[in-house]
């Protein structure tokens, strides 16, 4: 089967691609045809992330198993396109490079029988040229606990000052 996906720049622009490729294909194949599709030399780590239809972001699926005793990391080329993709399960999350976190999302637009004479990946659609540096992120700046000052003072807490 032959998977045609979107992959969009996490940008206030419109950037993406429309990739098609065969689902039997290794998320280390996607990889490639993505960093291809973009542009980018494909020499920087990157990962996938599963994600829920709302982009909650959760296993990581990683180039290469940077670990120290080798953990149970799920590596890209051990997983085939089917196995984290679906009609059930249609987004990803992508990023490369994370010194710079350029941050894709990835969607399953449709899945059609494989034609004759076609090489996949296939690049299918480009729209958008891809910034000099990725955009911006912007997180929340306001802190989720309120750390006011309840305790008033510390001269009440039974602790040694001088404990070493």
């Amino acid at each position: 089967m032959i998977y045609k996906i979107r992959i969009i720049l996490d940008a206030e622009e419109d950037i993406f691609r429309d990739l098609e490729l065969e689902s039997l294909n290794t998320l280390e194949d996607f990889h490639n045809a993505i960093t291809q599709a973009f542009g980018f030399m494909g020499n920087e780590m990157a990962s996938f992330y599963t994600c829920d239809l709302e982009w909650n972001q959760d296993e990581e699926i990683a180039l290469f198993d940077m670990s120290e005793n080798g953990s149970d990391v799920r590596l890209m080329n051990e997983t085939l396109v089917d196995d984290v993709l679906s009609e059930k399960s249609p987004k990803l999350i992508y990023v490369y490079d994370f010194f710079n976190m350029w941050t894709f999302f990835v969607e399953l637009a449709d899945i059609v029988e494989k034609e004759d004479g076609r090489t996949y990946p296939n690049v299918l659609f480009s729209f958008g040229e891809l910034p000099d540096s990725p955009p911006e992120k912007k997180f929340e700046s306001k802190p989720s606990i309120d750390f006011d000052d309840s305790l008033g003072s510390y001269d009440d807490l039974d602790f040694d000052e001088n404990w070493n």
